[in-house]
């Protein structure tokens, strides 16, 4: 299909005004395809020219106004449409669909577990006209009117609320929407377990298949609480009340992203149906995911982006929305911790690479909807959340919260710019946020911040701070001085600090080193952006660096161990700290972490990023050994069974580190681990996948644990397992399903595929397959497009195996070789991340 250019949309936009979509969806045609008959009714301000959008099996028939057109002319997704006059018209387009396997469009999901299929729709971002005929640009709003036929035992749901048609078994008709765009239509249908209730009024509802309503009952109250307080909060900060006519949350199989925030019918990932033991920061996740796709029913569903440049306006508000009322809504104080512990890593690392762009790019830089996909990135998400709270910082709560409520009151159900957003908050707080935004959200790259510290020994002089800054946004932040323990009897406490003072201070623009002087001692540890602010790297001076060595489990505040954490990781990927440093330092302070969030995010970096890419083979075995002493370490101090998530925690890093199977298979053999936990269906997996890779195992035990968990995530869990095997002829077989032909893999399925080929133990036996990967994931990428694509990237590319060779071919293909826009972008960024890697590797 031909991207949808910019310019192309501002042509139809100015040329048609959107009226109606009446869309009847036929589900009960087989398993291939179902039936789609849209009818447009749109009015022309002007003679002219245009197309609708639409990406048939086959195209039966298309009317407008009447006239029959030639459905030979349909190309490329795009159905002509000659000669219009000035005017009401009416375009009948009916057409064959074909169901999708990747997770675009309308996707199908037949249940391993108990034969039942599901399927749901997921629009965006270009994906509508593969469920019906559209003119597919968010800036061309219109009501929605779904019917759907589908076998009588399913249930239906959609933007509006469905009912069943007396009389017509099967047949379910749909509330009309307000003014909506293309890409946020929903459809789900199956015979779905819902959970229902009524809450301000409206109803509410959650549904799953029925293989998982056993965990979604157990976990239905906890869902529908944080929904409700969410829901309330919202209206407690939002003037406008929410939009449309109920709140369903569908919790769905196979789904490429974490959630969709389609107005009246959000659409998540099932994976947030817990049927396994999760920790409390897993908990947390999902309910920040819940608020944020909540946020989106004002800002990016009542409000919509008039051009996707202005993607960030719907993540990034949502993002920190997200955070920020789950914390003031929940019993989860600490949400903040989490986001810049994982999260906001995600940012920093997409803000270094090649591919980096501003938070807000400047029209021209998305010219098409081909270059839209790539935005949905750690900027996007991450770095703009973090620029909304520093801006929340500088304006203050209350006049940011007014210039949201004048944004929409402004332009409900209609669409908007960053410039209409940037004058809301203007008019409502007096300040130049205009300037503000041209360096925070039309810059690129993160800000460092550099501390020097001199003076201040006993001399009573004081201590002074240069604070270099590099990148020259204005910053709004906190200094943290932190000072050794008095230790009884006198001396100091070398493993505990104390707060000594915070002191706010202002940074300019532009880069420089600013002059400070404090009275007294030097601190003994210096936290530049104490309470995590505002959004730049930031160093630690050598004497700090050694006092959090000692001390940071003491450090008051998590947020404040989160910046000296992130410290930590930025100078290790910027080769600044050796990697076995920063893990010497988690082995001596993790296990006294109070922070689970910190646990979990420290060791994911120093399990997947130190020990898989940053350190050369001969140093591996020590990092897993270290990783499994504290895995050890957690294990011990959590044999009184009082904190079970920490204890998960632990149980996971060490299975993911150990180097012998002994007592992997002790643990497996028993069915637990001794103590606890119990080894339910995520952790037999995640062990036998560790067997597999060390090859303690075979086809037939995992084919019989497949047996004994017939599931949709079993059936991924043997097929990660299977290509883990370190057998030639697994990975030929694993191989030929992911990027063979037959292209029979779904999304998940090949995702699981990828995760389980590469790993470090199996070098040598892979070896031929590196150069493989090239040519394979190009073929595949031209196939099977753009979610299978980043796919190819990010669980199967062999990310393990980074070398200069390695390096040189793919830069040899992406200067030689024609790629999509998506495959490109993900292995430009691969490449980069490899060969900082290497660097830091080569020290």
């Amino acid at each position: 299909m031909a991207p949808l250019t910019r310019d192309e949309a501002q042509t139809r936009a100015e040329m048609l005004a959107v009226d109606r979509y009446t869309i009847d969806l036929d589900l009960t045609r087989g398993e291939q395809t179902f039936g789609s008959t849209t009818i447009i009714r749109f009015a022309a301000v002007r003679d002219g020219d245009t197309f609708a959008e639409l990406r048939p099996a086959a195209l039966r028939r298309a009317v407008l106004d009447g006239r029959e057109l030639d459905p030979g002319t349909l190309a490329d997704g795009r159905l002509p449409l000659p000669g219009l006059t000035a005017g009401d018209h009416e375009l009948r387009v009916e057409a064959d669909m074909p169901y999708s396997r990747t997770g675009e469009g309308m996707h199908r999901f037949t249940d391993p577990a108990d034969g039942h299929t599901y399927l749901y729709t997921m629009c965006a971002l270009t994906e509508a006209p593969l469920v019906y005929a559209c003119f597919d640009q968010p800036d061309l709003k219109a009501v929605l009117e779904v019917t759907v036929t589908a076998p009588p035992d399913w249930t239906v749901l959609a933007n509006g609320v469905a009912t069943r048609a007396e009389g017509e078994p099967g047949r379910w008709t749909c509330a009309p929407t307000p003014p909506l765009s293309t890409y946020l239509l929903a459809v789900a249908a199956g015979p779905w377990h819902s959970v229902r209730t009524e809450h301000a009024g409206l109803p509410f509802g959650l549904h799953v298949r029925r293989s998982l309503a056993a965990h979604l009952d157990a976990d239905a109250e906890e869902i529908l609480d944080i929904t409700r307080r969410c829901y309330d909060r919202y209206h407690e900060i939002f003037d406008e009340p929410y939009p449309f006519d109920s709140y369903d949350q569908a919790f769905v199989p196979e789904f490429n992203a974490g959630a969709m925030e389609n107005p009246g019918l959000v659409t998540f990932r099932d994976e947030f149906v817990f049927r396994s033991a999760v920790t409390a920061t897993q908990r947390q996740t999902r309910g920040m995911v819940i608020a944020h796709e909540m946020a989106h029913m004002w800002f990016g569903d009542l409000v919509t982006l008039r051009w996707w440049d202005d993607i960030w306006l719907n993540e990034s508000f949502a993002e920190y929305m997200g955070y920020q009322v789950l914390s003031e809504a929940t019993g989860y104080r600490d949400t903040w911790t989490e986001f810049a512990v994982r999260r906001k890593g995600w940012g920093y690392d997409a803000d270094q690479r090649p591919s980096t762009h501003p938070v807000a790019p400047e029209p021209d830089d998305v010219p098409d909807t081909a270059a839209a996909w790539l935005n949905f990135d750690g900027i996007s998400y991450a770095k703009g959340a973090s620029a909304l709270r520093q801006l929340v910082a500088w304006l203050g709560e209350k006049d940011f919260l007014a210039g949201i409520n004048d944004h929409f009151a402004r332009h409900r159900f209609g669409n908007a710019t960053l410039a209409d957003f940037i004058d809301s908050l203007a008019r409502a707080s007096g300040r130049d946020v205009q300037g503000w935004a041209a360096r925070w959200l039309r810059t690129s790259g993160p800000d460092t911040l550099t501390p020097e510290i001199t003076g201040g020994a006993d001399s009573g002089d004081g201590w002074r701070l240069r604070l270099r800054h590099t990148g020259g946004r204005p910053h709004r932040l906190l200094l943290g001085a932190y000072d050794l323990a008095p230790a009884e009897g006198g001396g100091r406490d070398t493993g505990t600090v104390v707060l000594r003072e915070r002191t706010a201070i202002d940074l300019p623009a532009g880069d420089g080193t600013g002059e400070h002087t404090f009275p007294g001692p030097r601190p003994d540890l210096l936290v530049v952006n104490d309470t995590d602010l505002t959004y730049a790297k930031v160093r630690l001076d050598p004497v700090s660096w050694r006092t959090a060595r000692q001390v940071l489990p003491s450090l008051p505040g998590s947020l404040t161990r989160s910046v000296v954490w992130n410290a930590a990781r930025d100078m290790v990927r910027d080769a600044e700290l050796d990697p076995m440093e920063y893990l010497g330092t988690a082995r001596r302070n993790l296990a006294a972490e109070p922070d689970l969030a910190i646990v979990e995010g420290v060791l994911d970096f120093a399990r997947g990023q130190i020990a898989d890419r940053y350190l050369p083979a001969s140093r591996r075995g020590e990092a897993l050994g270290l990783l499994g002493e504290l895995a050890g370490e957690l294990l011990a101090r959590t044999e009184d069974g009082g904190d079970p998530g920490r204890r998960l925690t632990a149980v996971r890093v060490a299975i993911r580190s150990a180097t012998a199977p002994g007592t992997l298979r002790a643990w497996w053999e028993a069915g637990s681990v001794p103590g606890g936990p119990v080894l339910d269906p995520e952790l037999r997996w995640l062990l036998l996948h560790r067997l597999a890779v060390l090859g303690a195992t075979d086809p037939r035990e995992i084919q019989a644990e497949a047996g004994r968990d017939p599931s949709a995530a079993g059936e991924q869990g043997a097929a990660r397992c299977r290509a883990a095997l370190p057998d030639s002829g697994a990975k030929e077989a694993a191989w030929e399903a992911m990027f063979g032909e037959a292209d029979t893999l779904s999304n998940r399925l090949f995702s699981a595929t990828g995760q389980g080929f590469w790993h470090p133990e199996q070098h040598e036996l892979l070896q031929p397959w590196t150069e493989r990967w090239f040519p394979a994931a190009v073929a595949l990428a031209e196939r099977r497009g753009h979610a299978l694509a980043e796919a190819a990237v990010n669980d199967a590319f062999p990310h393990v195996f980074g070398s200069d060779r390695l390096l040189r071919l793919g830069e040899e293909h992406l200067a030689g070789t024609e790629l999509t826009p998506t495959l490109r972008r993900r292995l430009t960024d691969a490449l980069d991340d490899m060969r900082r890697a290497l660097r830091v590797r080569h020290g």
